[in-house]
């Protein structure tokens, strides 16, 4: 299978049969020989971002609470953001164009000049080297490129939903098990 799809997005399939990615989206941080990671941009948490980490509150993405990311180290805190420029912002990585990772560790103000919206995510999805690929060849996750507002979007529960709408082609294929649809 194609390596690098770093920034596209992950459907989950019916075939997954993983009940940590039932109807999740995932969001490629990283994919390469070695394996991939991701964030799954759909399971909103009740934690509000002003009471767990307030200093990143001003520029949460709506709704401003903390997504759990994945089942790997459920703990650990990734940052996505949206910059208003691709250039240099301190803290923050390009994943795909203006889409990225922010240093969450870093004082807030040194980092907010540049970026337009954040989200946090505890946890991320992990896959070993080759796991991904042959999850894709079983035909457990369908392959795309975000549209401008799906990372970010502002009703997660929606997505996966408003995904399989926007694609009649995914919509069919997710159509073999009519609890998906």
């Amino acid at each position: 299978m194609t390596q690098g799809l770093s920034g596209r997005l992950l459907i989950a399939g019916p075939s997954l049969g993983d009940p940590n990615f039932d109807r999740t989206i995932v969001y490629l941080l990283e994919h390469a020989p070695q394996g991939a990671l991701g964030v799954v941009l759909n399971r909103p948490s009740a934690l509000d971002v002003a009471e767990t980490l307030p200093p990143w509150a001003v520029s949460a993405a709506e709704p401003s609470v903390i997504f759990s990311g994945g089942p790997v180290e459920a703990d650990a805190v990734l940052g996505l953001a949206r910059v208003r420029d691709t250039i240099d912002c301190p803290g923050w990585s390009s994943v795909d164009g203006v889409i990225g990772t922010v240093d969450l560790s870093m004082d807030p103000e040194a980092v907010m000049a540049g970026v337009e919206e954040v989200r946090i995510y505890l946890g991320y999805g992990g896959w070993g080297a080759g796991q991904l690929e042959e999850e894709l060849a079983a035909g457990a996750w369908f392959v795309v490129e975000p549209g401008p507002n799906d990372v970010f979007h502002p009703e997660p529960e929606r997505l996966w939903g408003d995904l399989l709408r926007r694609d009649s082609a995914l919509a069919a294929m997710a159509s073999g098990n009519p609890s998906w649809n």
